[in-house]
């Protein structure tokens, strides 16, 4: 079994390409809940949650270090969910999320903007030129805020094992070729890539805990794992706070060793 992301730029057919993959494979449905149960679990506000997460440098520079914490809660729940594999995630750049994750399958989907025009006037009643102003304003702050976030470009086609227009294939068309693609052995999940992905899992919830917790909030580090082991990277600014980044650290349920790396700096 797979798990498939959808990246796609503002009214490119993502979430109905999804629910053709859905309707197909029978797989799950993943999109924006990720934020409201990331929302639910660490304590955060939702709507501040998904701004932080669709706004461009601009809006973010007034969050501070929030950027890393929300980046943090998103990235486990997403977790939490793609651990039973079966999903389709069309939603906050699932395949830098998931990077490292042999059975993930990253689609990239485009659209004319003859495709996307349409899309847009039929569900927000726009003219012509409204609509194509919107779209590359959109298009726009993506790429800012990808670029902000992960330090890469989306449009990047080697972030990608799939790339789809629709200019002249239709979203069924693209459904069956995603399908037959996640099919194949390369994307189906073996003892290696679950273990991967157990690994993620734990490591995400560990970066979470500690960006949940106001006492731990502030470190700056970088969380990894591996059979139960967690190693933390990063900045930490004084021994007391080493102290309860340990402790949190060790409270996450599957953490059985925890070591910090070499390039942890104490300040």
């Amino acid at each position: 079994m797979s798990i498939i992301t959808i990246s796609r730029g503002t009214f490119s057919g993502g979430s109905e390409l999804a629910e053709h993959l859905h309707a197909r494979l029978g797989y799950s449905l993943v999109s924006r809940e990720i934020v409201a149960e990331a929302a639910q679990v660490y304590g955060v506000s939702e709507a501040r949650l998904g701004e932080a997460l669709e706004k461009g440098p601009g809006l973010l520079g007034r969050f501070g270090h929030d950027r890393r914490r929300y980046l943090a809660f998103v990235r486990a729940a997403l977790c939490e969910r793609a651990a039973h594999d079966d999903i389709v995630y069309h939603g906050h750049a699932g395949h830098l999320l998931l990077g490292g994750i042999r059975h993930v399958l990253r689609v990239r989907l485009i659209a004319p903007i003859e495709f996307r025009t349409a899309a847009l006037r039929t569900r927000m009643g726009l003219g012509e030129e409204d609509a194509v102003r919107y779209i590359e304003k959109v298009d726009k702050e993506r790429v800012r805020w990808t670029q902000f976030l992960y330090g890469a470009d989306w449009r990047d086609p080697s972030l990608y094992d799939l790339v789809v227009n629709l200019e002249h294939v239709d979203l069924e068309g693209a459904c069956v070729a995603v399908a037959a693609l996640a099919a194949r052995p390369s994307f189906q999940a073996d003892d290696a890539s679950r273990r991967a992905m157990a690994d993620l899992l734990l490591a995400s919830r560990v970066a979470a805990i500690l960006a949940a917790d106001p006492e731990t909030a502030n470190a700056e580090v970088d969380v990894r794992a591996k059979a139960g082991e967690v190693e933390i990277e990063g900045k930490i600014a004084d021994p007391l706070l080493v102290s309860k980044v340990t402790e949190r650290a060790r409270s996450v349920s599957g953490v059985t060793g925890l070591r910090y790396g070499t390039r942890v700096m104490f300040e």
